[in-house]
């Protein structure tokens, strides 16, 4: 999932709520598991209180019968935890009688806490007993008429209560996390399932840029196949604007071709005459101008078609090299070739031949003796990124300077008047190259003379 993708979004909301449902329902659970562990608690600190009411209340009730341990030994021991106390209040000065365990201590009462009292007349709460223990204490006032009222109290060691919430809650924690890591998989899953047909998509259209495929093939939801539907309907509407704008541009190609050649065999029947020289000489520029310009009405409506079509660069480099040894095979020119079979460049064969035509023929025309030509596919930067192709086409010849490469670079500049051509090639090149994304860079050889470097989208 990467950042800023639909399936991290997805994911990331739908983790949030799955944590935030999951602590909200373990808060929620702890706190009825507390409930009902204190509820248990005071359920059974009710028994020891009704018996200490009843023995209270007992008429024949005698001081040295009074219950001491109610049952339970840790009334018995000190500081146990466990105490009861029963307090007169109605005395001059409130007589206090309590359990052996709480030695010489009392118990605060929760009514001068502000803790109220439920329907039956008892309070329930915390307290701090003797050495600061946590208790759960329990009392109630009963008034016995002439024979007294009393506050009889009863608390049990808080602890229980803490260590059976405790022990809940850790077996909770264990049981939420697996759950969690278990519904965060199911969310992967689900994903990953539900965006699945835009992967589809996705590898669909990279095909078609690649040219291993030219339509959106398969079968999609309904959500998304009015997509798939409109980008197929698009690809074949840039292909018919492409098929027209070409037959326009043929048709264009055709009209001039029939003028200019007249022109030119009319100037040509009439060599002395400096006006039919001078005819001629505009008609060849014409001619070269036109063509230029044709060349570039073509790759500007064939742009659309770039996408699915995919040449390989070494087998036109190699075709190309030949061609060139035997043009310049009188003046000795070797070329050296060097190309990766990865390459690919990701537009029309033709194109790519013109530019490299171009490149090659220049270098061959200034070389003394050597070209080299070098061909190989790199990725900018991550390995996500788009590929490139590189071809540098390298010359022994005379070379040039930085305002020589500015300046040959610009349309119909030429440098020797000696060396045929129109001087549109290098600005073809680049006005080309930069059609398709990439850029022609002029420096230096290693063997001495000029460097062009082509850099082209790669598939």
């Amino acid at each position: 999932m990467r950042a800023n993708s639909l399936a991290l979004r997805l994911f990331v909301s739908a983790a949030i709520w799955t944590v935030v449902i999951l602590l909200a329902t373990g808060v929620v659970l702890s706190s009825l598991y507390r409930a009902a562990v204190e509820r248990s608690f005071d359920g059974r600190l009710g028994v020891y209180l009704r018996t200490l009411v009843a023995d209270v209340a007992s008429p024949d009730e005698a001081s040295d019968k009074f219950p001491q341990s109610l049952g339970e030994p840790l009334f018995e021991l000190p500081l146990s935890g466990w105490y009861w106390q029963v307090t007169r209040l109605d005395a001059s000065k409130p007589e206090i009688r309590s359990s052996r365990s709480l030695w010489d201590s009392s118990l605060p009462s929760l009514e001068a806490l502000g803790v109220q009292s439920n329907v039956a007349g008892t309070r329930e709460g915390y307290v701090k007993g003797p050495e600061d223990q946590k208790l759960r204490q329990v009392e109630r006032v009963i008034d016995l008429g002439e024979d007294g009222r009393f506050l009889v109290t009863v608390a049990g060691d808080a602890a229980e209560i803490d260590e059976g919430t405790y022990g809940f809650d850790r077996i909770l924690i264990g049981t939420f996390a697996a759950l969690a890591i278990v519904l965060l998989l199911i969310t992967t899953f689900q994903v990953r399932f539900g965006l699945a047909p835009l992967n589809r998509i996705s590898a669909g259209l990279a095909a078609i840029r690649s040219g291993a495929a030219e339509r959106l093939e398969g079968n999609f939801p309904v959500e998304i196949a009015p997509l798939a539907r409109e980008t197929n309907a698009l690809i074949d509407a840039n292909r018919e604007i492409v098929t027209r704008a070409r037959t326009h541009v043929g048709n264009l190609a055709h009209a001039l071709k029939t003028p200019i050649s007249v022109m030119m065999n009319e100037a040509a029947a009439n060599r002395d005459d400096p006006f039919a020289a001078k005819v001629s000489e505009q008609v060849e520029i014409m001619r070269d101008q036109v063509a230029h310009h044709l060349q570039r009405a073509r790759l500007a409506a064939g742009m659309a078609a770039v996408i699915g079509t995919v040449t390989d660069v070494r087998s036109v480099v190699t075709a190309l090299a030949r061609t060139m040894e035997k043009i310049h095979h009188d003046r000795g020119v070797s070329i050296e070739l060097d190309a990766t079979e990865d390459a690919r460049f990701r537009g029309e064969r033709q194109d790519l031949e013109e530019m490299l035509g171009n490149l090659v023929d220049n270098a061959c025309k200034w070389a003394q003796s050597r070209v080299a030509i070098e061909v190989f596919a790199q990725t900018l930067g991550a390995a996500d990124d788009p590929r490139v192709v590189r071809i540098t086409v390298d010359d022994d010849g005379p070379g040039l300077s930085p305002a020589q490469r500015e300046q040959v670079a610009r349309r119909g500049r030429r440098l020797d008047e000696t060396k045929p051509g129109s001087g549109l090639g290098l600005s073809i090149v680049v006005e080309l190259a930069a059609l398709y994304g990439g850029e022609l860079k002029l420096a230096t050889a290693p063997i001495g003379g000029l460097r062009a470097e082509l850099v082209l989208p790669g598939a």
